[in-house]
């Protein structure tokens, strides 16, 4: 193009077509000017037409036309007033000029003249021309064929590295509103990483990115990002060739600065002096240039590469404050920023390059710019870079096919700078071995031979070993990694001639490592500049120096390899230039590189491989960390750079199974490195890519994956062609079992494909294909596919736009399909279910106990789910038509249509035909109650139908199924179905119809509704369930209904709940209980909820000889078991009361009356009561949460003389009644508990009066009232009317002190008080029992009474005087050492034992000695000594009358042994208190010396000991052998009990010496101690003599098996044996098999105690063998012994021949269903078993039934243990049913379960009807607190603590 200023030839129409561009831009930016001043050019008419045009250019350019066609003259007139008025760019103003003619001149305004003008102005346009000219010539030296001529020159001397040919690179267009979030995000969502939906990912070419239109004056900024190695550097040299070539024609100007260079500056520069000084100097006239350059910003390109490598921060901070000027002096950042924001040079564009992890915080936050990535080369791209580089060898094609080949270096070769040492490398060794070539693995070792190739080729043909060449530069090779590690860590990239030593520099020149530059920091002279080839380079040399440096140590290592700093981006400063360090550092620590370190470092291997582990070992540790995606690629990169197969395993077990991806690009590379890790795992993983930007190309990589379980992409950018090459992939991951492409744009074509691809993977389960864009897929060919994969069991097609004729479509060809479960169709949502591996459904895993058959589910069940997809009436045909085709649907799910009633109808016509074996579900289809009644007639047609539930006002109509094959669907019929041989099999296989249940509810029915669904109701007669609540049915309603109930013969449960009933309709049921009399329980309330709920026996039914015909017999079933009223919630008067006790009193079997929360009145009680004696059959009457006054407590008190049926009367806090009547008069004793009434002194009289009237009382409970000491003295007056009453509980009462001391004087007093118990503490207790017969006993109790000394006084005058009392037991009462010596004295009686007990602090303190004095105060002759000191107990038995001497052998006996004269009066004392002493216990008491001695000496020789005691108690070291050799003289003792005394197998031998002395010893205790299998062996040497031994401890000794066995073989003979206890020993299964073959010949054994033994299934099942021999055994314990199924159904079935049994723990064994199950049909043969054990047992709510059913039959059960286990509510209710069955139960322990509100309700409720039973406990189970508290209130036998 030749310079404007050379064109003053040129004639009009060229100079406008020339300045036309550059004029339609400027008049753009004018466009008000233009039109005003065009009016004056133009006619009116010509301008018409464009208010239409609404683009500025378009309307500037359309006014040019217009005035170019109006003529020459015109546009002259108009070029002419244009220049004068606007201040036009210098060399557009000229060409105006031009075209306008010299007539112009002269007429410019501010021009004095034009000649002058005008040669200032190309003045001007020369000299920036020249200077345009002079940077051209310059960018053609430096990138342009020049320099490639003299490069190819200089190739033949030396290589250059990295001088690559240049090839296009693929770039891709970004967008940046995503990267405005990174700030402070971590790496994953680094510059790089747009969002899936924003990202184009468009390809662009380098022209695109200068073609953006931008407003007139704004700066465009380009920004290009790309990782190590893209060739970012080579674009931007590209880039100007190219412009210098005129390539770029809209730039007039372009400068290239590398930042690199930039941070060598210290100083700060105008934007004059960085374009001109920095880059290059005009040749002269500078500001000419530079005002010419400021004119035509807008045509300037400014190129900044390399903004990672800036060493300075670059921020908002940069930029200059106030607004720059042109002659501002400023850093390199603030020109960088400003130049960008368009404060310098606004209109120019800048182009900045950078690696991924730099982006500055202005670019994001107020530029606009535009961004892209170059991605290097894609595989086209390569093979034409490989062609180009090997045109010149013959082998090219081999070159080119070798890269293809090899996966890995292929991915490598997608980066430009590793294409190029690959083709060094590749192109060396071809050179060399044509046929084989072995190229390294890694980049490390592709660098590392880069520089042996670099060297060798210097040497030439005659080049020694690798070795030798290295030898030879090791200096210079050692120098240059010096300079580019402290490079590095300075931060400095360019070097000056002074940093390099001169052989360093000669040597990297030579080879093309270094690359020499001008470096220009002023105007001045330039200097050479030095810099690595490339930056990856560096980083390489400074990674080697750390590995070979002796400098260097471990620790020094660790630190440089900080993976973390180089990925977080708050450090990113420590680590700018360090992109590939850490990369080259893991390469480096490989196996491969070792020789070559070796050689370099000068050391041995073990050197080498010390710093290499270093290396290693930080890899593992930070594997262990977390991770985000990005690091885990790097951390891979590192791995696989490695090489080692074990670090690669150890790594890829550190990472999570699943490795989530994240919003970056991830390149071929970063997958190669991926699945190296993956592949050398154990484990299989899961992928997920969310949002990543990924090569096509690296699919193909991942085909060599094995350990993919679960693979997921999630971006829009996944298309058909995506999925295709997905596809090719699929074959090679033999693990992949479940494939996600959601959100993106994959259609039904691309569907269709990567189904065909997954079809072959065999293994695949889960396919996910949600959010893409199929909106008809080939559904017949999709679903034959599908139905090859065996194992598939999930197909996920939501969110597809799929078209309803699609779906129905879908819907026959998944019925078709033989492998297809289920389809489900909500919406969007469409999944496809398969049945797995088998192809069919497993078997049923719900079979009850009692039908434990070999019945298998048929072969495959089908759900079919098509909701809320506008299906109307008109597709009911084609619906009918699918379902017909599939005959095994299991359910059917049409809810959220518009079927409508026609529609419906249409289906339920059908329905017989239809074979749906679960549920068919028609909710919201917009049914009226025509529609309804269709579904109810369905109940008739269709016989397999088990329930319809319906509600308008929820919408709802469900249909549900019986799955039995007996009630198939066959069209109606009048024949036979069974023939008349069927007959023999009598009535039990003879059901003709399944129950069925209808659900009417929330329907709100008008009067003519209900006539409708009446008449079909009444048809229904096959009904079981019936629910009509919430209907509004009134009064009129309910009798419409019960005249046609008779009809439905079947029926078990009506619920008619809020039906706005009145109290007639109460009456009018209560007298349906004597009309129908089927009805079983009536459950009735008019509170805020109406409850009517009817429940009804089940009827015999008798089959007739032809056809299903059922009549039913006129009486119930279950007649016998009773029936129940329960009216709540209703406010009734007297008259009320009286008119339902008159219909109450007909009906026959009434057992139950619940009136509660009836606000009862005292007269409606009375006239309740009056009724009592006329309901013959009543058992139970409840009255809860109604107010009692106190003279309705009395009237309900009395009610017990009303009717001689009633066995107790309890009334709690004034609220709660309960009366409980037997079957006959007077057969039973009665019980009255008034609890919390507050009673006090005033009813006294009145409640005397009643109890007198009763002769016959059992119980009475005043406790919890207010009686006071006033009230119980009044009580006790009146007490001996009272005839025999056993028990009267007067507990917390106020009772105090004094009050206690008038009990215990009429205590003493009277003659038929047996026992008194008394307890002041916050339990409050007061218990008076008393007798009529001729009781002996005569027993005090007395604890925590706070008495003082004057209380302490009387009660021993009181005492005194009792002198038939038999047994005294005082626990804390603040008795004294001097008033327990006053009590003993006191304590007398006539004749017989007395018992008396102290249990005081001061005992624990006391010394033996001191406590044996205190016994001898007592009068009468002791016969029992028992200090018990961890309970504080001092206890006595004394026998009355008091002998001296009675047995004179014995004295004259232990006058043998005189004790020292000090000790003689008391020892004589001692001897004559305790001549008749008969047992002796002492447990952890702390003997002396001569405490042990006198034990020995004088009370174990005594002649009637009996039993002796010594447990847990310290003696002096020898005093355990002067113990046992004591023991010797023990002739006549029965019991010794040695327990935790620390016996070893030491002392066992002196034992057995003492044992054989003992020949009428009955018991031997020994438990826990420690005799070991030495000492059990020894024992069983006495035991073998000890004909009589009735009882043996052995329990916790550590006894194994040879002590068992030993024992084993003694108890063989040991006829006389009841007990036996060997708990916690250790051992094994096949001594307990010993054990128990033993056991079987002691045939009157009774207990057997062998918990904690870990015995196992082998010894349960010997056991059960052996249990027949024991038919005396009472109690078993096998707690905790590892018993599972097998043993448990052994043993649990053989105990029924134990008919005795009273004790069964089985506890803590995982025994399962079968083995409880065994034992619940079991149970009722245990007529006297009290407590049974089966805490931590796994039982669950399926075994409940039967086990409940058990317990019902076990007439003498008191405890039951079933806490920590796994019952619910369905166990809780099936408990609780029972629970009015067992007579005699007292304690059901239900801790730990899962019992939830409605179970622990159900326990609450049928404790009511058990007065017997003292708790339940229900603590740690899941119920509120709130429940929890309101149940315990209700009844404080509840307890949850």
């Amino acid at each position: 193009m030749q310079p404007p200023f050379q064109n003053d030839d040129l004639d009009m129409e060229a100079a406008v077509a020339s300045a036309r561009p550059q004029l339609v831009e400027f008049l753009s930016h004018h466009l008000g000017w233009l039109l005003t001043t065009s009016r004056h050019f133009l006619p009116g008419m010509a301008l018409n037409g464009l208010d239409g045009i609404t683009d500025h250019r378009e309307k500037a350019s359309v006014l040019l036309d217009l005035l170019e066609k109006a003529g020459p003259a015109t546009w002259k007139q108009f070029a002419q007033y244009l220049c004068m008025e606007c201040d036009l760019p210098l060399d557009l103003e000229i060409l105006l000029i031009s075209s306008a003619g010299e007539g112009f001149a002269g007429r410019r305004r501010h021009r004095s003249s034009s000649v002058s003008d005008k040669d200032v102005k190309q003045q001007r346009l020369d000299s920036a021309e020249k200077y345009r000219h002079l940077l051209i010539d310059s960018m053609r030296q430096r990138y342009g064929s020049r320099r490639a001529a003299g490069a190819a020159a200089q190739e033949q001397t030396q290589p250059l590295a990295f001088s690559q040919a240049f090839v296009n690179l693929v770039i891709r267009h970004s967008k940046a509103s995503h990267l405005k979030e990174r700030m402070d995000k971590p790496r994953q969502d680094v510059a790089g990483a747009p969002e899936p939906e924003e990202c184009a990912d468009t390809a662009v070419k380098v022209s695109d990115l200068f073609c953006s239109v931008v407003p007139s004056g704004t700066t465009k900024v380009i920004f290009l990002f790309g990782k190590p190695g893209t060739g970012k550097t080579m674009l931007m040299h590209r880039i100007c060739q190219k412009w210098a070539e005129g390539v770029l024609p809209q730039f007039l100007f372009t400068f290239l600065f590398e930042f690199r260079q930039l941070n060598l500056l210290k100083r700060k520069l105008t934007l004059k002096e960085l374009l001109f000084d920095l880059f290059l100097q005009p040749e002269d006239s500078p500001d000419a240039v530079f005002q010419n350059l400021l004119e035509n910003a807008w045509r300037t390109l400014i190129i900044f590469d390399g903004l990672d490598e800036f060493a300075a921060n670059m921020d908002l901070s940069s930029s200059s404050k106030g607004g720059p000027t042109l002659t501002s002096h400023m850093s390199i950042s603030e020109l960088f920023v400003d130049l960008c924001h368009g404060k310098l040079l606004p209109g120019c564009t800048v182009l900045v390059t950078s690696r991924p992890k730099r982006l500055p915080n202005f670019l994001l936050n107020t530029v606009e710019f535009l961004l892209a990535e170059i991605w290097g080369f894609d595989h086209e791209k390569v093979e034409e870079y490989v062609s180009h580089y090997f045109h010149q060898y013959s082998f090219k094609e081999q070159a080119i096919a070798h890269l293809k080949n090899n996966t890995k270096l292929l991915s490598m070769c997608l980066i430009p700078a590793l294409c190029y040492v690959v083709c060094v490398c590749l192109e060396y060794l071809l050179l060399k071995h044509q046929r084989s070539v072995e190229l390294p693995q890694t980049m490390t070792q592709f660098y590392i031979k880069m520089l042996l190739i670099f060297i060798n080729k210097q040497q030439g043909e005659h080049a020694d070993g690798e070795a030798t060449q290295l030898n030879c530069n090791k200096k210079a090779i050692l120098g240059l990694c010096d300079l580019a590690l402290k490079g590095l860590e300075d931060k400095k990239l360019v070097f000056y001639v002074g940093d390099i030593p001169e052989h360093v520099k000669e040597f990297a020149s030579l080879h093309g490592l270094l690359t020499v530059f001008e470096v220009k920091t002023s105007g001045t002279c330039p200097e050479a500049g030095y810099a690595f080839v490339h930056l990856s380079l560096q980083e390489f040399f400074a990674a080697l120096c750390l590995m070979v440096s002796r400098r260097v140590d471990k620790n020094y290592l660790k630190k440089k390899f900080s993976l973390k700093s180089k990925w977080t981006l708050k450090n990113e400063a420590k680590t700018e230039f360090m992109e590939s360090f850490h990369i080259f550092l893991s390469g480096l620590s490989s196996k491969e590189c070792r020789t070559f370190l070796m050689l370099l470092a000068e050391q041995d291997e073990a050197w080498v491989q010390d710093k290499q582990d270093t290396i290693l070992q930080s890899l593992k540790k930070l594997a262990a960390t977390h991770l985000t995606g990005p690091k885990v690629i790097e951390l891979c990169h590192c791995t696989f750079e490695t090489q080692d197969l074990k670090v690669a395993q150890h790594i890829g077990s550190l990472l999570n199974f699943k490795y989530e991806f994240k919003n970056f690009r991830l390149t071929p590379l970063d997958m190669s490195a991926l699945v190296f890790v993956i592949n050398s795992g154990q484990d299989l993983t899961y992928l997920d890519f969310a949002g990543c930007l990924m090569d096509i190309d690296s699919l193909e990589v991942l085909s060599g994956c094995n350990n993919i379980e679960h693979l997921s992409f999630r971006s829009r950018r996944c298309g058909d062609d995506f999925a295709s090459a997905l596809s090719k992939s699929l074959r090679g991951m033999g693990s992949l079992k479940k494939l996600e492409l959601t959100g993106g744009s994959i259609t039904a074509e691309g569907m269709t494909n990567l189904v065909q691809a997954s079809s072959q993977c065999l293994q695949l389960e889960e396919i996910n294909l949600q959010d893409n864009r199929i909106r008809d897929p080939e559904v017949k060919r999709v679903m034959d596919l599908f139905s090859r994969m065996e194992k598939l069991k999930k197909i996920d097609l939501s969110n597809n736009d799929l078209s309803l004729n699609a779906v129905l479509i879908l819907a026959k060809e998944v019925i078709a399909c033989q492998n297809a479960a289920e389809l489900r169709v909500r919406k969007d949502t469409v999944m496809i279910y398969f049945s797995g591996p088998s192809g069919k459904v497993p078997r049923s895993l719900d079979l009850r106990w009692e039908e434990r058959k070999e019945h298998v589910i048929p072969t495959r069940r089908v759900k079919l789910c098509l909701q809320d997809r506008s299906l109307s009436s008109q597709h009911a045909k084609e619906i009918v038509a699918i379902l017909q085709s599939c005959p095994c649907l299991s359910e059917v799910d049409l809810s959220g249509n518009k079927l409508g009633d026609e529609g419906c109808s249409c289906l339920l016509e059908s329905l017989p035909w239809i074979p749906i074996s679960k549920q068919l579900d028609l909710s919201q289809n917009c049914l009226s109650v025509n529609g309804i009644c269709s579904l109810l007639k369905s109940v008739n047609t269709c016989q397999k139908m088990m329930e319809v539930q319906v509600s308008l006002c929820h919408e709802t109509a469900v249909l549900r199924f019986t799955e039995n094959g007996e009630f198939a669907s066959l069209p109606p019929r009048e024949e036979p179905v069974f023939s008349p041989d069927d007959q023999q099999y009598g009535e039990e296989n003879q059901t003709p119809t399944a129950s069925k249940k209808i659900r009417l509810t929330d329907s709100h029915f008008q009067a003519s509704d209900l006539e409708k669904l009446y008449a079909v109701l009444k048809e229904c007669s096959s009904i079981s369930e019936l629910d009509l609540s919430n209907n509004y049915l009134g009064d009129k309603g309910l009798l419409q209904l019960f005249q046609f109930l008779p009809n439905l013969k079947m029926l078990s449960s009506l619920k008619l709940n809020d039906n706005q009933i009145s109290l007639n309709s109460v009456f009018f049921l209560a007298q349906s209980l004597s009309t129908l009399e089927h009805i079983k329980r009536m459950n009735l309330s008019l509170g805020h909820r109406q409850v009517v709920h009817l429940t009804f026996w089940e009827r015999i039914r008798v089959r007739s000889t032809s056809r299903w015909r059922s009549s039913f017999l006129a009486h119930p079933k279950h007649v016998a078991a009773g029936r129940c009223f329960r009216l709540r919630d209703c406010r009734v008067g007297p008259e009320d009361v009286t008119r339902l006790c008159q219909i109450l009193a007909q009906c026959p079997q009434l057992t139950e009356i619940d009136l509660s929360g009836n606000s009862l009145s005292d007269q409606s009680i009375e006239r309740l009561l009056s009724f009592l004696p006329y309901l013959c059959h009543l058992t139970l009457l409840s009255i809860r949460n109604n107010t009692f006054s106190p003279r309705c407590t009395a009237l309900l008190i009395n009610s017990i003389n009303l009717c001689g049926r009633i066995r107790m009367v309890e009334v709690r806090s004034s609220e709660n009644a309960f009366l409980h009547l037997g079957a006959s008069v007077r057969s039973q004793k009665t019980s009255c508990r008034l609890t919390d009434c507050a009673i006090g002194q005033g009813q006294i009289d009145e409640l005397c009066r009643v109890l007198e009237q009763r002769g016959w009382l059992a119980e009475v409970d005043l406790s919890r009232n207010q009686l006071g000491d006033e009230g119980l003295r009044c009580f006790l007056d009146r007490l001996h009317r009272v005839p025999v009453t056993c028990s009267l509980n007067l507990s917390h009462n106020r009772i105090s002190q004094d009050g206690v001391l008038h009990l215990i004087n009429a205590f003493a007093t009277s003659g038929n008080t047996a026992e008194v118990q008394v307890s002041l503490c916050s339990k409050a207790t007061l218990i008076i029992k008393l007798t009529s017969r001729d009781d002996p006993r005569k027993i005090l109790r007395l604890a925590e009474c706070n008495f003082q000394p004057e209380h302490l006084e009387k009660l021993c005058l009181l005492l005194e005087k009792c002198t038939g009392l038999t047994e005294y037991i005082s626990s804390n009462n603040n008795v004294t050492v001097q008033a327990a010596e006053r009590l003993l004295h006191s304590l007398r009686k006539n004749l017989g034992l007395l018992k008396m007990s102290i249990e005081e602090p001061w005992v624990c303190k006391e010394s033996v000695t001191n406590l044996l004095e205190l016994a001898v105060q007592a009068c009468g002759n002791i016969t029992e000594i028992t200090i018990c000191k961890d309970k504080t107990l001092f206890q006595l038995g004394v026998r009355f009358p008091h002998c001296l001497e009675k047995v004179e052998s014995a004295v004259s006996r232990l006058n043998l042994y005189k004790p020292e004269i000090k000790h003689a009066c008391f020892y004589q004392r001692v001897r004559e208190k305790c001549a008749q002493l008969q047992e002796l216990r002492w447990s952890h008491v702390e003997l002396h010396n001569d405490e042990a001695e006198m034990l020995v000496k004088i009370l174990l020789p005594l002649p009637e000991l009996k039993k002796f005691g010594l447990t847990s108690s310290s003696i002096m070291p020898t005093g355990i052998d002067y113990l046992i050799m004591g023991l010797q003289n023990c002739q006549a003792i029965e019991e010794l009990n040695l327990g935790h005394m620390k016996l070893s197998g030491a002392a066992v031998p002196k034992l057995v010496l003492a044992l054989c002395e003992m020949p009428s010893l009955k018991r031997l205790i020994l438990n826990h101690n420690s005799i070991g299998n030495d000492g059990c062996s020894r024992l069983t040497e006495a035991l073998r003599n000890m004909h009589y031994l009735e009882e043996i401890n052995l329990s916790h000794n550590k006894i194994g098996d040879p002590g068992l066995m030993n024992l084993a073989a003694v108890l063989l003979k040991m006829q006389n044996l009841k007990r036996i206890d060997l708990s916690g020993n250790s051992p094994s299964p096949a001594g307990g098999e010993k054990l128990m073959g033993a056991l079987a010949c002691c045939q009157r054994i009774e207990e057997l105690l062998l918990s904690r033994n870990v015995f196992g299934d082998r010894t349960a099942v010997e056991l059960a063998l052996r249990l027949p021999h024991m038919t005396n055994l009472k109690i078993l314990h096998l707690q905790n012994n590892n018993i599972g199924p097998a043993g448990g159904m052994k043993l649990t079935r053989a105990l029924v021949v134990c008919g005795l049994l009273e004790e069964i723990s089985l506890s803590e064994n995982d025994l399962g269903e079968g083995s409880i199950h065994a034992l619940s049909e079991g149970l009722p043969r245990f007529e006297h078993l009290r407590k049974i054990d089966l805490k931590l047992c796994g039982i669950t709510d399926d075994a409940s039934k039967s086990l409940s059913h058990g317990f019902r039959q076990c007439p003498s059960m008191e405890e039951i243990i079933l806490s920590w286990n796994a019952l619910g509510d369905g166990g809780a209710r099936e408990l609780a049913g029972a629970l009015p069955g067992m007579e005699k139960l007292k304690m059901l322990d239900l801790e730990k379960n899962r019992i939830g509100a409605c179970g622990a309700t159900k326990l609450a409720e049928q404790l009511a009807k058990c007065p017997e039973i003292q708790f339940i406990r229900l603590w740690d189970n899941p119920v509120s607190k709130g429940l929890a508290e309101k149940l315990t209130s209700q009844d404080p036998r509840v307890c949850f603590s």
